[in-house]
């Protein structure tokens, strides 16, 4: 079974993350009775291990990253040095020039060595976030950060957290550890736990006199003074860590590979082969050292406030800070003119307080559609035709902190135990995230953009998606309190025909609407929307669709819209529409009028009711009455190609009888569909009860007039 690699770093020197990593190890090899492996990542205090743990390697780290043969339980003793209490210890090279030479490259093959020898290494990581730290955590199970009582150190562990989300660590694998707490202190780790944004994991107490006189005399305060505040500590961490099985539960998060800070220096650390290459990683980095500027200048946070007044005078002083930040700068060959400086001040805008190069996109209302595959290609649809666009992410990480943007707000999380989410933008758009291990490429977003302007039946007439005398066939229907279900493929129109017929829905009737993600937008004033949500962080809480569709039924409704049926709900969805709700309307993915019941067939036993096959037919025949097919054609244009009566039950089998049908004839040479819309002359039964019942209904409608 391969071992894991514990990292221990802290944001600011003095914090004791040298002691607790030496102390760790000890703490680790007593509980587990087996030897654990310590080192030394440590550049800026290179030998303090050795006169913490009083051992000094046989062969040092650098060494260690030249070494060409391979690792094994006999080889690695060429450069440890071993401690009777069952550690083993690789120092850094005591001298700065010759610990800033290590390969990393070369550390990294033998830390995927350690841990098939070791079942624990623990990493003393520094407190930079160097290259050969992170190297470490590329291969680390779990990454301590070391904080203490006091509000600078907080505030660097907080940088360094921060900086750790951005390379795309997880957030469940960043634990925060305090040291040298005292019971009473006003940086309490409640306190600190807070100021950072993560809950403090364990706090070791401060024991000034043990650790003092343990390094006076090169031992461990855990070998030296087992019983000492510190190194009871110390072992509760350990136990902490062994009894919760927290390695094994972190050891399948995914991290990222071959991670990296942005460079300080103006180049992006490789030799670029054209002058335009090298600007772009110019403004790139240029951009970075701006936004880290912002973030330590200001709270961006502020930015979830709602009002539009707030947002205004935030993006005025972001712009400012921006102007200030960038005056500090060396922008020489970088912002040539004022529309360079124009365009980089509204990049770093949208950065910080939107969501990023996605900004254009969403602003220009000819674009319907945004679709992001990692951070390098984003198409979008423009008129039915989806595009590749020139714009792009910096990198996985930017396109991590959009999604992070997006679904904070409305109250969703996504992380690599829930890697997909579905959720919302303030303006209705529809946002779906899936991010990596499930998505290969890197992060994706999908969003559905929502119109400005609330379609309505004259648009669809005026848009070839309908007739006029099919619009006001379905008005007849939903104003008669006819059970709808619409029916289409992915992006066929199917929510917005719904957002559509809601509007044909009398204005004193109570209107009830659940979603995943609330998309539908109806005229009427008495309209209770209703939204699902995702579990909490520990697994519970989640409210499905099936949940608030049982929910509706004690609320009073008049009518039961749900966004999309895809699970057991359907179920309840019928029951309701058979129980004293007609004119309810739902929607589901389906190909035609005849599989959608098929598929409202198989919908219903995900319910798990165990109900016979011909009771489930039944249950359709009499609670759906009509069947609305959406389909998008060859063209890309979206037609509402049947709307079809269900009529009963024959036998063993739900009768259809299509009212209304488009029919398609050819493909014109610019590509454009040619079809008509036909009445196949069948009146539904419905019409003759309205009829009786005083309504006038004209019989034109049913009469193919082509």
């Amino acid at each position: 079974m391969a071992g894991h690699i514990i990292t221990i770093i802290g944001g600011k020197g003095g914090a004791g993350k040298s002691q607790v990593a030496a102390n760790l190890a000890f703490a680790y090899a007593a509980e587990l009775r087996a030897k654990v492996l310590l080192m030394d990542f440590d550049q800026k205090a290179c030998g303090d291990q050795n006169i913490i743990t009083g051992l000094k390697s046989k062969k040092n780290l650098k060494e260690l990253a030249e070494f060409n043969g391979a690792i094994d339980p006999r080889s690695i003793q060429l450069f440890t040095a071993e401690h009777k209490a069952g550690v083993s210890f690789i120092g850094m090279p005591t001298e700065p020039l010759l610990a800033n030479q290590i390969n990393e490259e070369g550390l990294g093959k033998a830390l995927k060595a350690v841990v098939n020898i070791y079942p624990v290494t623990i990493i003393d990581g520094g407190s930079e976030l160097s290259p050969l730290t992170l190297k470490a955590l590329e291969f680390s199970t779990l990454i301590f950060i070391v904080a203490s009582p006091d509000l600078l150190a907080v505030n660097q562990c907080k940088r360094m957290y921060s900086d750790l989300i951005t390379l795309l660590f997880p957030k469940d694998m960043i634990q925060i550890l305090v040291n040298q707490a005292v019971n009473g202190h006003p940086v309490s780790p409640d306190v600190i736990g807070k100021q950072i944004g993560k809950p403090v994991f364990h706090a070791i107490p401060r024991d000034d006199g043990n650790c003092t006189a343990a390094l006076s005399r090169s031992t461990p305060v855990f070998i030296g003074a087992k019983n000492a505040p510190f190194s009871n500590g110390v072992i509760d961490c350990a136990r902490k860590l062994i009894q919760k099985n927290v390695l094994k539960t972190l050891e399948k998060l995914t991290k990222p590979q071959n991670a990296s800070m942005p460079s300080a220096s103006g180049s992006s650390g490789s030799s670029s082969s054209s002058a335009e290459d090298k600007k772009a990683d110019q403004w790139t980095n240029l951009k970075a050292r701006i936004h880290k500027g912002l973030v330590e200048e200001m709270d961006l946070s502020k930015q979830s406030d709602n009002d539009p007044k707030q947002k205004i005078i935030l993006t005025e002083q972001t712009k400012k800070l921006v102007v200030e930040l960038l005056s500090k700068e060396d922008t020489k060959g970088i912002l040539a003119t004022r529309e360079d400086m124009n365009r980089i001040v509204k990049e770093i805008l949208d950065e910080a307080l939107g969501l990023g190069p996605l900004e254009s996109m969403l602003a220009n209302k000819a674009i319907s559609e945004i679709m992001v595959v990692g951070p390098k290609k984003i198409y979008y649809e423009e008129s039915g035709r989806v595009k590749k666009s020139e714009i792009t992410f910096t990198n996985d990480a930017q396109v991590r902190q959009v999604i992070e943007r997006i679904v904070a707000p409305v109250g969703r999380r996504i992380d690599e135990k829930t890697p997909y989410v579905d959720a919302r933008l303030p303006d209705g758009s529809r946002v779906h995230a899936i991010i990596p291990p499930c998505a290969i490429d890197g992060c994706c977003i999908t969003i559905r953009k929502f119109p400005e302007k609330r379609l309505d039946y004259k648009d669809l007439v005026k848009y070839g998606s309908m007739t006029e005398e099919m619009a006001d066939f379905m008005r007849i229907s939903v104003e008669a309190h006819r059970n709808l279900v619409v029916s289409g493929g992915t992006g066929s129109g199917k929510t917005t025909l719904v957002n559509v017929l809601g509007a044909f829905i009398q204005s004193d009737e109570r209107i009830i609407t659940c979603e995943d993600s609330a998309e539908l937008n109806f005229p009427q004033d008495h309209v209770v929307r209703l939204e699902t949500r995702p579990p909490s962080l520990d697994g519970g809480g989640e409210i499905d669709i099936r949940c608030l569709v049982k929910q509706t039924l004690r609320m009073r409704p008049t009518r039961i819209v749900v966004g999309e049926c895809r699970g057991g709900e359907t179920l309840d969805m019928l029951q309701a529409m058979n129980t004293g709700h007609d004119g309810s309307m739902t929607t589901v993915h389906s190909n035609s009028p005849r599989d959608a019941v098929s598929r409202l067939e198989t919908l219903v036993q995900y319910a798990g009711a165990g109900l016979p096959q011909k009771a489930i037919k039944e249950m359709i025949a009499s609670a759906v009455h009509m069947i609305v097919q959406q389909s998008r054609m060859d063209d890309k244009s979206r037609k509402v190609t049947y709307i079809t009566e269900i009529g009963g039950m024959q036998g063993d089998v739900i009768t259809l009888q299509d009212i209304f049908i488009y029919k398609q004839e050819n493909m014109g040479k610019d590509g454009k569909l040619i079809g008509k819309f036909q009445a196949t002359g069948f009146i539904p039964k419905f019409i003759e009860n309205l009829e009786k019942k005083g309504y006038k209904v004209p019989r034109g409608l049913f009469i193919n007039k082509t």
